[in-house]
């Protein structure tokens, strides 16, 4: 008489199976790197803020002789004031926030900086980079995001920014 054969895996086969698959799931949850993952998504968010109030600044001088608001004319909350206020805008950016290790913050109006020179023709906004794919293209210095009028653009600069004086990480 044939003897009749089980079909099936063994609780041995089961368990490799699950431990190899556990290990790819943690390999590729490091990889991935979810905390690495936001703080990018803040920096993308960051970037493109500072460029829109970047133009933004440029189409305020524009109205206004060329010349750049100051914390005189504005006062503190330079956005509403200058930007919202005129037009320029139709309402401001959400506050900049930071992770708990992250020294950037500047004190501007939501933690968005402004600098302008004396003699109001050069501005420059900025906030911190907050990633590590960008703040390890600083090695000795803090990373910002910055729009800089003098040079009519934006991108990553290492060092605290100020109008005029830019050295911008090329990508």
């Amino acid at each position: 008489m044939l003897k009749q054969q089980n079909k099936g895996f063994t609780l041995i086969e089961l368990l490799i199976v699950i431990a190899i698959l556990g290990t790819l799931a943690v390999v590729i949850l490091l990889a991935l790197n979810p905390v690495q993952q936001l703080a990018r998504t803040r920096d993308a968010g960051r970037a493109s803020t500072v460029a829109q109030l970047g133009h933004a600044m440029e189409a305020y001088a524009t109205t206004h002789g060329g010349l750049y608001p100051t914390t005189a004319t504005c006062g503190a909350n330079w956005i509403d004031t200058c930007l919202v206020d005129t037009g320029e805008i139709s309402s401001a950016p959400t506050e900049v926030s930071y992770s708990a290790n992250d020294a950037n913050e500047c004190g501007g109006q939501d933690n968005w900086c402004y600098a302008v020179n004396g003699a109001r023709d050069e501005a420059v906004i900025y906030a911190g980079a907050e990633a590590t794919s960008n703040t390890s293209k600083c090695p000795a210095d803090d990373a910002f995001f910055v729009y800089s009028t003098a040079d009519g653009r934006g991108g990553l600069v290492c060092g605290t920014p100020s109008p005029g004086n830019q050295t911008f990480v090329e990508d």
